[in-house]
């Protein structure tokens, strides 16, 4: 069967995340979207997104194929309802989860499918740090299902009822785990320095690293080649981002590609407990999240100066500068440059300046692709820009 993850039209709701990737790119949990479905079937998982990305992904078409909403989590029991599909759609509360079709991908069938059981779903960007707990749980045991955990030294305190998973070649001195409140999953060739304490749920991706003295509560995912310290909360970090520092994290999502400065700190709770707006891209104007916490959502290549300080329910675009004193706005567009004292339009030529410097440094290169797409967002942007 020939398993492809599309956006189905659903782009804009996740903006600022979405601009740079599909949604099954979007990580909760441990795992991408993608790589959990990519566990699941044990097969090459394709994806339909918009088409100025499209050229990241590849997509193939055969004669039948399974469209899969990229947004659905998958579990075992949906799974199942997938590959039992034949030119049909499979719904739940009137939302179309996944169809089987021939070639025209874009021809969705008649016959309905209900699907009854519970099911996951990512509806807006606050639902990758909600729902982070659940998923980090879930792909614990997907994860570790069949594998030997290596020994964490006595230099570590352990405690709590819940498993700790520990990968091949990972450096863990002098750490404090908590695992009453859920797992810890640490991957592969990932460092967790002297004096860290944390709280699980969490997982640390491969490659990762927490600096010494760090404090993190769960549910917390540090992705591959992130640098953290200081204070996490409920954070969701994407890949090769660094929040190195003190300073304090909650209830945010990051993207890849940021650094947040030294002493940074993003407040997640209103000094009147009202419940959190955040900016909407597709009503372009703030809505209620239904949250009484919520922090920051911060889009790739976006980056703050020493001693940031983000008001509740920001939201910060693609390729952002941020810097100064007092709290800039709660929505701050992408190619943005400056603070609480004005905004100007950061170049885009110095944004690939700084882009290509920065992914040096991990031995990666900035594609003329990715210039493409940052071109892209930058013209799509610029109705935001209008300081």
């Amino acid at each position: 069967m020939n398993i492809i993850l599309s956006d189905l039209s659903n782009h804009k709701k996740f903006l600022p995340l979405s601009y740079t990737r599909s949604i099954a790119d979007f990580r909760v949990g441990i795992l991408t979207i993608k790589e959990k479905w990519e566990n699941y079937l044990d097969s090459n998982i394709y994806i339909k997104t918009e088409e100025y990305l499209q050229a990241k992904y590849e997509l193939k078409i055969e004669k039948s194929n399974t469209i899969i909403y990229s947004a659905v989590i998958p579990n075992r029991e949906f799974v199942k309802s997938i590959l039992s599909l034949k030119n049909s759609k499979l719904i739940k509360n009137n939302i179309l989860l996944a169809y089987n079709t021939d070639s025209n991908i874009n021809t969705i069938p008649d016959k309905t499918v209900d699907y009854k059981s519970d099911l996951k779903i990512i509806n807006n960007n606050t639902d990758l740090f909600t729902l982070n707990g659940i998923c980090i749980e879930d792909d614990f045991k997907l994860l570790t299902k069949g594998r030997k955990s290596a020994s964490l030294s006595k230099t570590n305190t352990v405690f709590g009822e819940h498993p700790v998973f520990v990968g091949d070649n990972c450096f863990v001195e002098c750490v404090t785990i908590n695992t009453s409140d859920g797992p810890v999953y640490i991957a592969n060739n990932s460092k967790i320095m002297e004096g860290s304490h944390i709280r699980g749920p969490f997982a640390i991706c491969e490659n990762a690293e927490i600096k010494m003295g760090a404090k993190i509560y769960g549910p917390t995912t540090i992705g591959p080649y992130c640098k953290v310290g200081g204070e996490i909360n409920n954070s969701v970090f994407f890949a090769y981002s660094n929040k190195a520092h003190d300073g304090f994290l909650g209830q945010a999502v990051i993207g890849e590609w940021c650094n947040l400065g030294a002493d940074s700190n993003n407040s997640n709770l209103k000094n009147n407990y009202a419940i959190v707006k955040l900016w909407n891209y597709e009503k372009e104007r703030f809505e209620n999240t239904g949250l009484q916490f919520c922090g920051l959502i911060m889009g790739d290549h976006s980056k703050c100066g020493i001693n940031t300080m983000f008001n509740t329910g920001t939201v910060i675009g693609v390729s952002a500068n941020i810097f100064g004193a007092g709290f800039p706005r709660n929505f701050i567009p992408s190619f943005s440059w400056g603070g609480h004292s004005g905004l100007t339009t950061y170049k885009i030529e110095t944004a690939f300046e700084v882009m290509t410097k920065v992914m040096e440094r991990r031995n990666i290169s900035l594609t003329e692709l990715d210039k493409t797409i940052y071109a892209y967002i930058f013209e799509a942007t610029t109705k935001y820009r209008n300081f």
